[in-house]
């Protein structure tokens, strides 16, 4: 094999291998960094060079933000950068969200998230009381609930999930970092209501006049 030969087959060599680690690490650094959403492992990997280990990059840059000001963190099955929790009273400016919810639009949202997927008429049942479209439709626009698989039913009804976006709000890995009901309860964030399968009375309902408008949501999970 001439010189010239076994250059280009080194070169052609050279294509196919995978950036050193460290090289891969600030790559995922830089697309995070730069990302409007969270990216998951997959569009990591498939936006780097052939042969790259976005997963095994994660885990050393993860390990290299530790204790600093922003953290690399996992949202649902994706992987953003954030800052730190314990410094989030810095960024209460840039975060403060001026929609409101109201009472049953948090009390649904709870119940999703901590019974999904979860049908209307299961929610309604939990509540004691009936729920308006207008409050699904709020967080359906909020893109904090979305609609999930239909029951195997009969009915087929359609159920319902919170989103990445409401995890990613409430600086959540999963559903399964939620509080505990009682700690909702304490807080005043869950009245009680009529026992499942009682039949909603009239004024009970997701009422326009009857629901108290409440600010800053966020407060909903905090401890």
């Amino acid at each position: 094999m001439s010189e010239d030969t076994e250059i280009a087959t080194e070169q052609e060599q050279s294509l196919f291998q995978a950036p050193p680690m460290g090289e891969q690490e600030r790559m995922v650094e830089a697309i995070l960094f730069a990302a409007a959403e969270p990216v998951t492992v997959k569009e990591l990997n498939d936006r780097m060079p052939h042969g790259s280990d976005a997963a095994e990059a994660l885990v050393y840059l993860r390990k290299r933000y530790e204790g600093r000001g922003v953290n690399v963190v996992k949202v649902g099955d994706a992987w953003a950068i954030r800052t730190a929790p314990d410094l989030g009273f810095l960024m209460q400016k840039e975060t403060v969200e001026t929609r409101k919810l109201s009472r049953a639009a948090i009390e649904t949202l709870a119940i999703i998230a901590y019974h999904q997927p979860v049908t209307r008429a299961e929610i309604e049942e939990i509540r004691g009381v009936s729920v308006s479209r207008g409050t699904v439709d709020q967080l359906l626009e909020m893109e904090w609930i979305r609609f999930g698989r239909r029951r195997m039913t009969p009915g087929r009804p359609v159920t319902f999930v919170v989103t990445q976006d409401f995890l990613d709000h409430f600086g959540l890995e999963s559903a399964r970092d939620l509080p505990g009901l009682k700690e909702l309860r304490a807080a005043g964030l869950l009245e009680n209501r009529p026992p499942p399968g009682t039949t909603p009375q009239t004024g009970e309902g997701d009422v326009d006049a009857e629901e108290e408008t409440v600010e800053g949501q966020s407060e909903l999970f905090e401890d």
